[in-house]
């Protein structure tokens, strides 16, 4: 399994860590903390030309779960 935490930083995420069950109690076991980006994460990069194309690449991808 795994959890989404919304954290400002690194150390707050570190922080929600300590305070996990083990989620393989009989055993050793690891908890990897990975960062994922959001469009604001990007600034000026994220154009509104690329805005747009994700939003049309979003919608082709829901249409074919759809379909």
């Amino acid at each position: 399994g795994f959890w989404l935490w919304q954290v400002k930083s690194l150390e707050d995420a570190i922080e929600w860590v300590k305070r996990c069950p083990n989620p393989c109690p009989d055993t050793e076991s690891e908890i990897e903390i990975r960062q994922i980006f959001e469009a604001e994460d990007f600034g000026a990069e994220f154009t509104p030309e690329l805005r747009a194309q994700e939003e049309r690449l979003r919608a082709q991808i829901e249409k074919q779960t759809k379909s």
